[in-house]
């Protein structure tokens, strides 16, 4: 008999270098003209513990993602630069996963590390674990390109 506990005890991270100030990568990822300028279309931040962040995607219905797509939640922790860290819905609006955003200085730039936790251990809380896995990577690699080469996606 396999037995199942409610969240996943998986965790996502990723990490990579951009060359760039940490000043510019912290507000690349956590404002929204930041996110605007190389992700996002529309998202809103209100950079504080307590407030909200809210990604948009998508421009209409008639894109070919097949419309707009949006998640967002409350912010739990604002240390600029060093940290930043938020819950969204990726799986299911009944539970929130928690995404940390860490910031580094490093001699070639500065070191992001992305972690994300709190997927329910169901077929469709791994399905979003897996989705978020890719996204976060595919995510930390346009920033980078963006803020290394001004080359927004």
């Amino acid at each position: 008999m396999i037995i199942m506990t409610d969240i996943f005890d998986t965790e996502i991270i990723h990490t990579t270098i951009i060359k760039s100030s940490i000043e510019k990568v912290f507000d690349a990822l956590t404002t929204a003209e930041g996110l605007d300028s190389w992700f996002t279309r529309g998202a809103k931040v209100d950079r504080k513990v307590g407030g909200e962040i809210h990604f948009r995607w998508g421009i209409d219905r008639s894109n070919i993602t097949g419309g707009i797509i949006e998640d967002g939640g409350p912010i739990l922790e604002v240390d600029i630069p060093n940290s930043f860290k938020f819950q969204w819905y990726p799986d299911n609006p009944s539970y929130a996963t928690n995404v940390h955003l860490k910031f580094e200085e490093d001699v070639q730039g500065t070191k992001v590390t992305v972690k994300e936790y709190g997927f329910k251990n169901t077929p469709e809380g791994r399905k979003a674990l897996l989705g978020c896995a890719t996204g976060w990577g595919e995510a930390l690699t346009l920033v980078k390109f963006f803020l290394e080469h001004n080359v927004a996606s």
